[in-house]
This record gives C-alpha cells, sequence and structure tokens, in this order.
C-alpha cells in the first residue's frame, strides 16, 4: 500500500507514530519557509506541514505542489500546537510533520473549486463529473447511498429474504412508459428489451417458490425527464409469497424508520406512518402523495358557496362541482401581482378563475371581489370553517373534482415554499391506499389499470367487476414522503380466470394477452401462491436522506434533463459496420416533407 493510514483517521492516540499518507492536495498555505498542506482522501482531510528545517527535500517538493495534484507523504503524528486545533476536523487536533513529499501526479487547474461547495452552474458539474465527484458534498452522498444499500441488504437478509439478480436483457411488454429497445444481431430484426422493472419475473420467482425475493435493481424508461426521474434509476425490488397487504407496509415501515435512524441526515417526522385512504389523501390535500409536514389542507365549503349569491358556484355546485378553499396564514396583505401569480397558476391547472377572500389584520374586514356575494353569517362560518384568522387569505377553487384538486394541490405546495413549510428539516412518511383499481377516464372505450394489470382488487369488491368496475378498490399502495412517492406496490393477481377478466376490462383479449404475457399467464397454472410486492425507489430515498432537491446529486453519473451524458459526449453515433451487423440502417426525416 502506498499509505499506512487514511486522511480522515488520524487522532491523538497517534501521536508520535510514523505514518504515510497519500491523496489530494485539497488546501495549500506558503507562509515562507513553512507550507501547510490539506491532504485530502475519501476519508477526510489531515494537516501536514512541511517545514524547510524538518527537510530541506521535502520543502523542495512541496514548492512546486498545488491543489489537486496527488501526493504522498511520510512523517510523524504530532499535537497542533496550543489554540491552533481545528474542532471543524475530525484530525484537527494532530497533524503532520513532513520528512519526505512525493509528487504522484501533478493536475491542470480546476475549472471549479474542489474545496468548498461554491455554486457551479449543473453543465459544468456535468461535464466534469468526476472532479465533481471529488467535492466533499458529493462524496458525503454516495456513502449515504451506499450505507443504504447496505442497511437495506442487512435488514432483509435478517428476515428471511434472499437476493436474486433478473435480466436486463427482456420481451418488450407494455407497462406505460416507452421501452428502450436492444436490437439482436442473432436473430436480426426482433429486439430485447431494457426491463421498467422486473415486475412479471419477480411474480414467476415467486411461482418457482421463493417466498422472499428482493433485488437492488436497475431499471430504464424512456420518458421525459424531470427532477426526481431518470432514464436509467435503480430501485429496491420486493415479493413475498403468503402475505397480506399489512404483512408489507409493517415490514417496510420498519425498514424505512430503521434506515434513516442508521443513515439519513434528516431526521424522521414520526415513527409511526399514517395510513390514508386514495379518498382521504385526494379531498385533504387534492393528491395522492401528500407532504405532511404541514397544514393548509382543502376545505369543502360547496355547501355554504351554493347557498351564495355567487352564481358560478351556485351553478357548479347544483351541477355537481366541487368548491373548495385553502387558507393561507397570513397573506392577507398580497399585493394585486402576488394574488394574479397565483391565479396564473391556477389557470395552468385547468381554472377558469381563482377566487379569495382577504381578512384584514387590524379590522378582521373580509375584503375581496366575491366578498359581496355572500352574507355575514355565510362569511362567519366559512371562515370558522376554514379556522382563519385576521391576516390570512382564503383561496377558493370550484370546477370539476380533478381540476379543484390539482389547482388547490398546486397553490397548496406553492404557499408552503412560501412561508418556509418546505424548508422544515424531517421526513413525513405516509402510506395511501384502498386506490381505485382503474383510472377514472376510460381509454378508447376500456378501462385503463390505475397502477398495472396486475394488481387484486379488494377481495370484497370483485363482484363489482361484472356490475360497477369503475367502483372497485384495489389492493395497491404507495408510501409518500415529503409530496414525493417513494413507493409503490401491491397485492397481486394469482388466479388466472381473474387475471383474464381483468385484461378483458382494459381492453385486452386473452390472444393479445397471450402473446405479451403468455410466459406469466402460463406460469399462474402451475400453482401460483397468492403474493404481493412493492418497490422502493433508491434513488429518491437517499436525495430526500441527504436532503438533496433532486436525484442527480445522488447517482455517480446522471442524465441531463435531455437524457444526455455530457461527460462521455452520449448518446452519439456508432460506426456503419455495427449497423451493419445488426442489419439496421438510420432513416433520416426528409426536411422538405
Amino acid at each position: 500500500m502506498l499509505k499506512t493510514h487514511s486522511c480522515g483517521e488520524l487522532r491523538r492516540e497517534h501521536i508520535g507514530q510514523t505514518v504515510t499518507l497519500a491523496g489530494w492536495v485539497n488546501r495549500r498555505r506558503d507562509m515562507g519557509g513553512v507550507i501547510f498542506i490539506d491532504l485530502r482522501d475519501r476519508a477526510g482531510k489531515t494537516q501536514v506541514v512541511i517545514d524547510a528545517g524538518r527537510s530541506r527535500a521535502a520543502f523542495t517538493a512541496a514548492e512546486g505542489v498545488r491543489s489537486e495534484y496527488v501526493v504522498q507523504v511520510s512523517g510523524q503524528v504530532s499535537a497542533r500546537p496550543a489554540g491552533q486545533e481545528n474542532s471543524q476536523m475530525p484530525t484537527g487536533d494532530v497533524e503532520v510533520l513532513a520528512d519526505r513529499v512525493v509528487v504522484l501526479n501533478p493536475a491542470k487547474t480546476t475549472p471549479f473549486a474542489i474545496d468548498r461547495d461554491d455554486p457551479v452552474d449543473e453543465t459544468t458539474r456535468l461535464r466534469y463529473r468526476y472532479l465533481d465527484l471529488r467535492r466533499e458534498r458529493m462524496q458525503r452522498n454516495l456513502i449515504l447511498r451506499h450505507n443504504a444499500v447496505k442497511f437495506i441488504r442487512d435488514f432483509l437478509g435478517s428476515r428471511g429474504f434472499i437476493e436474486v439478480e433478473t435480466p436486463i436483457l427482456f420481451k418488450s411488454t407494455p407497462e406505460g412508459a416507452r421501452d428502450y429497445l436492444v436490437p439482436s444481431r442473432v436473430h436480426p430484426g426482433k429486439f430485447y428489451a431494457l426491463p421498467q422493472s422486473p415486475q412479471q419475473l419477480k411474480q414467476l420467482l415467486m411461482v418457482a417458490g421463493y417466498e422472499r425475493y428482493f433485488q437492488i435493481a436497475r431499471c430504464f424508461r424512456d420518458e421525459d425527464l424531470r427532477a426526481d426521474r431518470q432514464p436509467e434509476f435503480t430501485q429496491l425490488d420486493m415479493e413475498m409469497s403468503f402475505v397480506e397487504r399489512d404483512d408489507i407496509l409493517d415490514l417496510i415501515e420498519a425498514l424505512m424508520v430503521g434506515m434513516v435512524q442508521a443513515v439519513s441526515l434528516v431526521p424522521l417526522a414520526h415513527t409511526q406512518f399514517p395510513r390514508l385512504s386514495y379518498a382521504e389523501a385526494t379531498e385533504r390535500f387534492g393528491t395522492d402523495r401528500p407532504d405532511l409536514r404541514y397544514g393548509l389542507e382543502l376545505v369543502d365549503i360547496g355547501d355554504i358557496a351554493g347557498r351564495s349569491a355567487f352564481r358560478v358556484f351556485a351553478e357548479n355546485v347544483a351541477a355537481g362541482k366541487r368548491v373548495k378553499a385553502i387558507c393561507a396564514p397570513g397573506c392577507a396583505t398580497y399585493s394585486r401581482k402576488q394574488l394574479d401569480d397565483l391565479e396564473s397558476m391556477a389557470r395552468a391547472q385547468g381554472a377558469k378563475a381563482l377566487a379569495w377572500l382577504a381578512i384584514q389584520p387590524d379590522s378582521g374586514e373580509i375584503r375581496g371581489p366575491i366578498a359581496k356575494f355572500f352574507t355575514v353569517d355565510q362569511l362567519i362560518t366559512l371562515t370558522e370553517r376554514l379556522e382563519a384568522k385576521p391576516g390570512d387569505l382564503i383561496l377558493i377553487a370550484s370546477d370539476s373534482k380533478a381540476i379543484v384538486h390539482n389547482v388547490l394541490s398546486t397553490l397548496r405546495t406553492e404557499l408552503a415554499r412560501r412561508l418556509g413549510y418546505t424548508d422544515q428539516k424531517q421526513l413525513a412518511f405516509a402510506w395511501v391506499i384502498d386506490f381505485p383499481l382503474f383510472e377514472e377516464e376510460m381509454e378508447e372505450g376500456h378501462f385503463a389499470p390505475s397502477h398495472h394489470m396486475f394488481t387484486a382488487p379488494k377481495p370484497e369488491h370483485i363482484p363489482l367487476l361484472d356490475s360497477d368496475p369503475a367502483a372497485v378498490l384495489s389492493q395497491q399502495y404507495d408510501l409518500v414522503c415529503n409530496g414525493y412517492e417513494v413507493a409503490g406496490g401491491s397485492i397481486r393477481i394469482h388466479d388466472q380466470e381473474l387475471q383474464a377478466k381483468i385484461m378483458s376490462l382494459i381492453g385486452f383479449s386473452m390472444t393479445q394477452a397471450r402473446e405479451q404475457f403468455g410466459h406469466l399467464l402460463e406460469a399462474f397454472e402451475f400453482g401460483a401462491p397468492p403474493h404481493g410486492g412493492i418497490a422502493p425507489g433508491i434513488d429518491r430515498l437517499v436525495a430526500l436522506m441527504a436532503g438533496e432537491p433532486n436525484i442527480r446529486e445522488v447517482m455517480a453519473f446522471p442524465k441531463t434533463a435531455q437524457a444526455t451524458d455530457l461527460m462521455a459526449d452520449a448518446p452519439s453515433a456508432v460506426l456503419p459496420r455495427q449497423l451493419d451487423e445488426l442489419q439496421l440502417a438510420i432513416k433520416t426525416k426528409d426536411k422538405a416533407g
């Protein structure tokens, strides 16, 4: 080894020992006759003192050293002079008095500072990702990720799970997003697909009798990107046999609590996760992935608004539409521009307008364009229901349930940001259960699955598949945290007859189903156990535990929002002979056409 200790290892007990360190020059200070270097490796930093009076050769070598040079230092561990200790460094009580300095590799001037977390344009960071990964913040994040995955493996291993790898090259089947396709050289004109998830394979493992399976699985989806999406991502893929919904929820809750307490930089808001039905979550928060770090809940005021003299509200209520409101504390003094900004957000979510009432901070008078359409008693009842006080702003939306919920959920999130509620450094987990089996809107005359076609309906709702499919609730469950979905799963259909009925309702004939999923349907004929599973997203969970705004900050080599790798310049063209081997040709669009 080129070093005897790491740069983060030395303490007072090492004083007097001769050691050899190797790493990068984090910082260099030339004091004239004495050069100080903070030497850095993954484990931390140690101060090295190169004194010309102690070793002229070491001093001469250090004179040419600059930031990010890779160097080896040998010397004696010494206590720092009294009053010069650095409590901000774990090694801050000691320093190494250098007898020998060897430059292992020089370095060009880096395009951004490595030794501090200054803001750097993300394009530059991704272009020089290998340098960005040297920075303390990124190393902290990737170490946290390692510790989280290790915790998961140890936790599940202790509970009887086994880790099984499933193929990356598989069959293309309809799973919601576009597949990444891989052409086969051996079978020209045919393609593999990269897995969007190992969903079918883990169900086949249950048929195979493995009962408790998990995998740290790489998944691929060709979809438009955002802060919490990447074309390739990692999930904890799990499946269990002979279980019911609550068995899975209890296990995952214990896993999450243990993992956060063991490795997270952000603490838990609560160790028992609330369980909300889909209906309750959407009614209270307007979304099935609510952020429970704050209130600002949606309140139904249809009975009050429907009796008011405001024609739009009265007509909407009569037509079965909704009127709901949220109360923004301390926002009654919003300017016209601030209110217009909120209305623009509401319109972007489908609202025709946004109504508001402001309770004056001093007088308690209620002002706003629609205030005159309500009686005094109606206004009192409305403010009491919303628990609004002087100084508060009430925002009201009226339309279809979907639009009202989208509008007020968006405004709730924006107001929470403005009011500083989302700055709370805590993780507020919750379960959302009892989802509808089918989406509310039909697709081409047939139902669309809310989760996926293998999700089982609640047993007591199976008869409704024949009489009222839209009313059927499923055994789907999602784990949410701070406004993000971090895991989704369900109890699966293991009965072929029930699976055929579901496929028929979503527009699949059995012939089509067997073409796409014949391997799975056939497996169900050989004794499939009742089973269910879940797939927590590793990237999102680690980002939340690290307090990072997006998952790119916890991935070693992520893509941009345009799905490009700026460091390696990918995707890229390939050689003509590679296309010839695959019997493929590139077809370009006719610019004139």
